[in-house]
């Protein structure tokens, strides 16, 4: 693998280095570390998205890639942080609250044997469920970033089977039919139908597929299939790819594109839901539109940045690491994945900044000036995300296994036994 330097790109060494510099951008708050998620924030952030919760699980992974110790002692010290904010916090999702901060308790608990972190995973879980209201967490959103199927899917990560079901029985409730399955309001009185998997319908219905599985519920598989179905009548890329809407009637079209390709709001994220349905319902159709999108992504241009806007972020939620995450699963699952994902990990190596304290990334607003963003620590937009993706890579082209030290709640793990035939446009 090449550089656009023309220099051998190292990806372990570039994990290496963004570990290093998350570890020495930490702040010390006298019960252990955290971080802010952009320099200007007046507090630091402890959440799964942008924040220590990310940041923690991102060092597990450097602590059982290179088995350093000194990434394990900073995720406890994270966790002693997250502990300590626990009675504090009210927002409960996984990605925005007490749910994500679970998942990162739970993890060190059981990687490093830490029982406070464990019982900190356990409050957080109690109140999560003490705060639910009969329907919902939030009163805006309802989705899996901020709402009941992020709150399901964490419950499962932390081997809460039953809060999982309560957080997705309401949306047997609240479905509406649509001529291509069902959909939901996700944001309270908002007219806008969102499709993908952060805000919209495949993100409740990876939920619904994972809890029907764990469950033994085939009516929460059901939905979820129904769910899965509406997005796929979206289509608009014919039957070699897919490509569905932002959202219909489009959200804020003066602001946001209507087509997208990262994880949130894109093929890249569809896929992780189609590969999960594939698995849960046993239907090779959904590995087929898995296919489909791969075909779109690989085949849109990205990781150049081709217009203002298009294709500014490195990051694992919206950028090149979520879909390096998905080229890796591709390859454990003997597909195509790792010639792509070559090209990812140079354009990442090229967009690297390497110096005395560690290697970090920069995203882009090109509406802004200076457009170069201050680097971010967290999982979301930052080097958390970037840095479990480039670890696993390397652990593929050299031979290692590609499990994650901890399964991210809403990523289907790769089965190598699934295998499969070449896709669309890989003949």
């Amino acid at each position: 693998m090449i550089a656009e330097s023309g220099q051998p790109v190292d990806a372990e060494a570039l994990g290496r280095g963004g570990l290093d510099w998350l570890v020495g951008s930490a702040q010390d708050t006298g019960t252990g570390l955290a971080w802010k998620d952009t320099p200007a924030d007046e507090e630091p952030d402890p959440i799964l998205y942008g924040g220590a919760a990310g940041i923690v699980l991102a060092l597990l992974e450097g602590r059982n890639h290179f088995g350093d110790d000194r990434y394990g002692d900073a995720a406890s010290r994270g966790a002693r942080t997250l502990a300590a904010t626990v009675d504090a916090w009210d927002n409960c999702s996984l990605y925005l609250g007490l749910t994500g901060m679970a998942v990162a308790l739970h993890a060190v608990h059981e990687l490093l044997g830490d029982e406070a972190a464990g019982a900190a995973a356990d409050r957080a879980v109690e109140r999560v469920r003490s705060r639910f209201d009969g329907t919902r967490w939030d009163d805006r959103w309802f989705d899996l970033l901020a709402g009941n199927a992020g709150i399901a899917l964490g419950a499962l990560a932390v081997g809460d089977t039953e809060l999982a079901v309560l957080a997705v029985t309401p949306y047997l409730r609240t479905a509406e039919r649509t001529a291509g399955g069902v959909q939901w309001e996700v944001l309270s009185g908002a007219p806008a139908r969102f499709h993908h998997v952060s805000h919209g319908t495949l993100g409740i219905a990876s939920a619904l597929a994972a809890v029907g599985r764990a469950a033994g519920r085939p009516d929460l598989t059901e939905l979820a299939v129904a769910g899965a179905s509406d997005v796929v009548a979206r289509n608009d890329a014919g039957p070699e790819g897919f490509l569905a809407p932002h959202s219909d009637p489009q959200h804020f079209p003066d602001r946001i594109e209507r087509y997208s390709y990262g994880w949130c709001h894109g093929p890249t994220g569809d896929a992780q839901a189609f590969r999960l349905l594939g698995s849960v319902a046993q239907d090779s159709a959904w590995r087929t539109l898995a296919d489909r999108c791969w075909h779109t992504v690989t085949h849109s241009g990205l990781p150049q940045r081709l217009r203002p806007g298009f294709w500014d972020n490195n990051g694992r939620c919206c950028g090149t690491a979520g879909v390096l995450a998905l080229a890796c699963d591709r390859h454990v699952e003997g597909r195509d994945g790792l010639d792509f994902a070559n090209t990812l990990v140079a354009d990442l190596a090229s967009r690297a900044t390497e110096d005395a304290d560690g290697v970090r990334w920069s995203n882009v607003e090109h509406r802004e000036t200076p457009s170069e963003l201050d680097p971010r620590p967290g999982w979301g937009m930052g080097n958390a995300g970037i840095v479990r993706e480039l670890l696993r890579f390397a652990r593929l082209t050299t031979g290692r296994d590609g499990a994650y030290a901890v399964d991210w709640p809403d990523h289907p793990a790769a089965d190598p036994g699934r295998g499969g035939g070449p896709g669309p446009g890989e003949r």
